[in-house]
C-alpha cells in the first residue's frame, strides 16, 4: 500500500533525524565557539544566568543598590563557585560522559584535560570563592554559595541523577540558592523576598529542564538516566511541564508583593513574559513529539528567567518607584470616586 509505505518512510525520517540532533542544535552557539579545555569543564554558559538570580535576590531587599565593592566581590565569588560545581560536576560524570554521543568530546572523555588537574582546578575555585564572599560579603552569602555547590556535586549529580525521575524537582534547589546568597550580599539575612525568588525558581526549573529533556531522551535512554521523558515519555512530560509552567505563573505575580517598591511596574510588565511561557508550553502539551516545540520552550523558558530578574532590578529604579507612586494615587481616587457615587 503507497499510503503506509510512505508513512513508515516518514517515520524512519522522523526518529533518524532525532537521533541524530545534539545539544548544539539546541544551543547553536556551541557549534561556533570551542572553549579552551580548562574553560569549558567550568560550564561558563550556566554561570550568566546564577548571577542574574543574584542580582535578583538582592533587588528584593532594602539593602538595594550594594557597594561596587560588595557587588563585585558577590558575584565574583558566585561565579567562582559556580566554576567549581561545574568541574566537579563534568569529574563525576567523566566515564558517563564518555559514553554520550552529545557529551564525548568533553575535556576529560576526550582525553584533553586530566582529571588531577581538573579537580585541583575546582578546589582552586571553591577556596577562592570562599575567600572573596567571606573577606568582601559576608559568611552567610558564603555559605550559601558553598552549600549551592555541594547541593548540585552532591544531592543532584552523585544522588538524584542517577535514580529518579523525579531528579530535577529536588536537585534543582542547587540553582535555587543564589537569590539567597544576593539576598544575604545585601542585607546580611533572608527575608520573604529572597525566599519567594528562591521559590519561583525552584518551580520554574522542571519545565525548563524537562523541556530539553524531551530534546535529548534517546541520549540519557541509551546510558541509563532515568530522566521523566525516558521513564514516562514525552506525553506524560509535556503535562507535567504544564503543571510546573502554570505554577511558575502563578508564583511570578507575587514579586509585585515581594519588592520593597516598584511592585506595580513589575506586575505591568510581566504580564508579556507569562503569556509567552503559557503559549510554548500549550503549544508543546499538544504535541509532545514535536522537538522544534521542545527546543522553543527551552531557549524560551531561559529568556524568561532572565526578564524575571530584569524587571526586578529595574523595578526598583526611582521612575519606577515615582510610576508606582502616581499610580497609586489614581487608584485611591478611583476607589474613592466610586465610594462617593
Amino acid at each position: 500500500n503507497p499510503f503506509w509505505s510512505l508513512v513508515m518512510v516518514s517515520s524512519s525520517t522522523a526518529e533518524t533525524f532525532q537521533n541524530s540532533l545534539t545539544r548544539e542544535d539546541i544551543v547553536p552557539s556551541r557549534k561556533k565557539i570551542k572553549l579552551p579545555p580548562w574553560l569549558e569543564v567550568a560550564k561558563p554558559r550556566l554561570i550568566p544566568l546564577l548571577l542574574a538570580t543574584t542580582l535578583g535576590g538582592m533587588a528584593l531587599t532594602e539593602g538595594w543598590p550594594l557597594s561596587s565593592p560588595k557587588l563585585v566581590c558577590t558575584l565574583g565569588g558566585g561565579a567562582l563557585a559556580a566554576a567549581a560545581a561545574g568541574a566537579l560536576n563534568c569529574l563525576w560524570e567523566q566515564d558517563l560522559d564518555k559514553r554520550m554521543k552529545r557529551t564525548s568530546d568533553r575535556a576529560l572523555p576526550a582525553g584533553r584535560l586530566s582529571p588531577t588537574a581538573v579537580f585541583a582546578g575546582a578546589i582552586s575555585c571553591t577556596l577562592a570563592a570562599a575567600s572573596l564572599l567571606i573577606g568582601g560579603v559576608n559568611c552567610l552569602a558564603a555559605g550559601l554559595s558553598l552549600l549551592g555547590l555541594c547541593s548540585y556535586v552532591l544531592l543532584y549529580t552523585a544522588f538524584l541523577k542517577p535514580r529518579t525521575s523525579q531528579n530535577i524537582v529536588f536537585g534543582g534547589v542547587a540553582g535555587a540558592i543564589p537569590p539567597l546568597v544576593g539576598a544575604a550580599a545585601a542585607t546580611g539575612h533572608l527575608g520573604l523576598g529572597s525566599w519567594w525568588l528562591f521559590t519561583l525558581v525552584m518551580v520554574w526549573t522542571p519545565a525548563h529542564f524537562w523541556a530539553l529533556a524531551i530534546f535529548l531522551k534517546d541520549d540519557y535512554k541509551s546510558v541509563g538516566i532515568p530522566m521523566l521523558p525516558v521513564v514516562k515519555g514525552p506525553a506524560f512530560t509535556a503535562r507535567a511541564i504544564y503543571r510546573y509552567g502554570l505554577a511558575t505563573v502563578f508564583l511570578s505575580v507575587f514579586g509585585i508583593f515581594a519588592l520593597p517598591e516598584g511592585g506595580l511596574l513589575y506586575g505591568i510588565l510581566v504580564v508579556p513574559f507569562n503569556a509567552r511561557l503559557l503559549q510554548m508550553i500549550h503549544r508543546l502539551e499538544n504535541d509532545p513529539e514535536d522537538l522544534t516545540r521542545a527546543k522553543g520552550l527551552f531557549r524560551w523558558s531561559i529568556l524568561y528567567m532572565f526578564g524575571i530578574c530584569f524587571l526586578l532590578v529595574i523595578s526598583r529604579l526611582q521612575l519606577a518607584v515615582q510610576f508606582d507612586s502616581e499610580i497609586s494615587i489614581l487608584l485611591k481616587e478611583f476607589v474613592q470616586g466610586v465610594i462617593n457615587i
